[in-house]
């Protein structure tokens, strides 16, 4: 529900206390009613917000988490470089490339000016 909506609820609310004599022919609208149902919606307002800042708390945990495994990651497979060297199998197991297999860089022709 828009945010405006619920502040002329609150707002139609305080009115209410201030009327004298308000007695509904529907107890469903009576103040002790409807000062219930605002706790009820702050209570769940609350709620969310609370739940909204866990929820953002565990996503930093684990983007943190995600890049301190990448980056352990990344100095175990400069371990094994450095440990059994560019062009082993175990560098190929990593998901890497054997320094064998890279094309070696081959110069561009050079345009001749016009």
């Amino acid at each position: 529900m828009q945010a405006h909506i619920i502040q002329a609820d609150s707002d139609a609310l305080v009115a209410l206390k201030t009327i004298t004599g308000y007695q509904p022919a529907n107890p469903a609208y009576s103040l002790p009613e409807l000062i219930s149902k605002y706790d009820a919606m702050r209570v769940a307002q609350e709620t969310l917000l609370n739940t909204q800042n866990t929820v953002a708390a565990a996503r930093d945990a684990l983007v943190s988490a995600q890049w301190t495994f990448h980056d352990v990651v990344l100095g175990a497979k400069d371990q094994i470089i450095a440990q059994y060297g560019p062009d082993s199998d175990h560098v190929a197991a990593l998901g890497l490339k054997k320094k064998s297999e890279r094309r070696t860089p081959k110069r561009a022709a050079k345009v001749a000016a016009q």
